[in-house]
């Protein structure tokens, strides 16, 4: 039996104005179908400038749609931009089918894909300040099937209509009202655990960037790496959007460095500015990080379009100084030579352990920069002083005299103000 079979078939539609990232757009909005378990049974375009305000297409081209939704038997027609109500309205009248813009689309894989339950209040925020200003769609079409085609009831008919989306506009204001609340609580819980992160001084850096460019398996080989637990690791699947939710994962080095690494979620090109504002609070992980780390998909032919749409996302919701790394990941589809390190961008493989240290690397020379090499003398009588450096500091060398214990150690600044009184001048 073929799966697909399982999946809603659909046509998908764009207009061509003469941009060069076009046929990619389509080639992405397909892919965003099929993550949304549809199937596309054909996809029709038109060359114009502009949309049509009433019917996006032209007339001889809703002409055409409307024949290819026959002939294909789909009910449902995708969109590569977003729509207004009333284009919506006049292609579904003409068509006889169902309609969903870009920005509707995207929305509904976050709400099928939303686990936390921050992410489901965010997607449901980003949904109802989609549907506020298209209200008016659906409210006609009731009125229309309320008045019908009798001439005795119609003006009490439309005044009840009226009546009733006004009803469903103070209900829809009135929950978005509630959401935000609530958003506002879960961010304020949020972002007491980045300020008790932010106290212990541990580094966080972030893995930002385009969807399905590989952050979660690049979360995935550090946590073999350098994880406290690898059962905690990330899921992954080669879909758009296959994780909403941001994860943190706490990572140890080799020289007892620590620091804190979040897997957010991804970017896309066109993402519906609802979205954007509603997971700020998501990628409030992003923001408050000492470091990001843009993985791009090297193999793809658009990656630079990719890395465009990551930035401008980032800008978008105010991450603008913080600084960044490059992992040019996926190099093992391509024959080229990884890992390859040029400046602060890595061409790499995160399935490749090698690349994955090269990574390490690099992380360490950015959030690490203001280590300091100290030589400290601990009392005999101070064993949990020692204890702790050995658990928490690169030590370097151990030596022991008379008065007491010498260890040579790398030390992050509020470790070396700590034990000041125990440093020695002198080796």
């Amino acid at each position: 039996m073929d799966l697909t079979d399982n999946l809603t078939p659909v046509v998908t539609i764009g207009l061509n104005r003469n941009s060069n990232s076009f046929d990619y757009s389509m080639t992405e909005l397909n892919n965003l179908v099929e993550a949304n378990n549809m199937k596309v049974v054909e996809s029709l375009v038109q060359k114009l400038d502009k949309p049509d305000p009433a019917t996006y297409f032209g007339k001889g081209k809703i002409e055409e749609l409307t024949q290819v939704v026959i002939d294909d038997g789909v009910n449902t027609i995708v969109a590569n931009d977003e729509l207004s109500p009333s284009q919506i309205r006049n292609i579904e009248k003409n068509t006889k089918a169902r309609i969903i813009d870009r920005t509707g689309l995207i929305l509904e894989i976050f709400a099928n894909r939303a686990q936390s339950r921050e992410a489901k209040l965010q997607v449901e925020l980003a949904k109802l300040k989609y549907q506020l200003p298209r209200l008016h769609t659906s409210a006609s079409q009731r009125l229309d099937q309320q008045t019908g085609t009798s001439s005795g009831g119609g003006f009490t008919n439309r005044g009840a209509g009226e009546s009733q989306y006004e009803l469903n506009r103070r209900t829809l204001e009135k929950r978005i009202t509630h959401v935000n609340a609530e958003l506002k609580e879960s961010s304020k819980a949020d972002l007491t655990k980045r300020k008790q992160r932010d106290r212990s001084e541990t580094p966080t850096v972030a893995l930002v960037g385009y969807t399905n460019a590989g952050k979660s398996t690049v979360m995935n080989g550090m946590i073999n790496l350098y994880g406290e637990n690898e059962d905690k690791q990330v899921m992954v699947k080669n879909m758009l959007f296959a994780t909403l939710d941001t994860s943190v994962r706490k990572l140890t080095l080799p020289d007892q460095k620590r620091f804190l690494l979040s897997d957010t979620v991804g970017f896309v090109s066109q993402l519906p500015h609802q979205l954007v504002q509603a997971f700020k609070s998501t990628l409030a992980e992003a923001a408050s990080a000492d470091l990001l780390i843009q993985v791009v998909d090297y193999s793809d032919p658009h990656r630079e379009l990719m890395m465009k749409t990551t930035e401008e996302t980032l800008a978008e919701i105010g991450i603008t100084n913080v600084p960044m790394i490059v992992a040019l990941n996926k190099a093992d589809k391509l024959e080229v030579q990884y890992p390859n390190r040029e400046g602060d961008n890595l061409i790499m493989s995160a399935n490749d352990e090698d690349s994955l240290k090269e990574l390490t690397t690099m992380i360490k020379e950015k959030i690490f920069k203001d280590y300091q090499t100290l030589s400290l003398l601990i009392p005999f009588d101070k064993g949990d002083v020692v204890s702790y450096l050995n658990d928490n500091t690169n030590i370097l060398k151990t030596d022991y005299r008379d008065d007491g214990t010498v260890i040579k150690a790398e030390l992050k600044d509020v470790d070396a103000k700590r034990f000041a009184k125990y440093v020695l001048t002198t080796d």
